[in-house]
């Protein structure tokens, strides 16, 4: 069952670059100006967390790689790291009392 979850996961973060394909931005990537230009103005929250926020990997990339070896790597990164955090989690629900 692990295992075929790995592999699942291994294959979907290989097919990401698949997104490079659509137009537009995806749903949730917006930046302080992109809400601007839909809203007409962008929420004061928005435009404070944009100063202090950087993404780990901006624009899902890495100086040196490629465009889709970027867009791996990001999906890789960011389902580690989910998994590290649910199983940290879920030690932290299955500790004894």
């Amino acid at each position: 069952m692990l295992r075929r979850y790995w592999l699942v996961l291994l294959i979907m973060a290989l097919l990401t670059p698949l997104g490079l394909l659509a137009e537009g931005t995806a749903w949730g990537e917006w930046g302080a100006e992109d809400i601007a230009a839909s809203l007409g103005f962008a929420p004061r929250g928005i435009e404070q967390a944009a100063s202090w926020w950087q993404a780990l990997l901006p624009d899902y990339s890495v100086k040196g790689l490629g465009e889709r070896t970027g867009y791996i790597l990001s999906a890789l990164i960011g389902s580690a790291l989910a998994y590290l955090a649910a199983v940290a989690y879920a030690k932290i629900i299955a500790r004894p009392k």
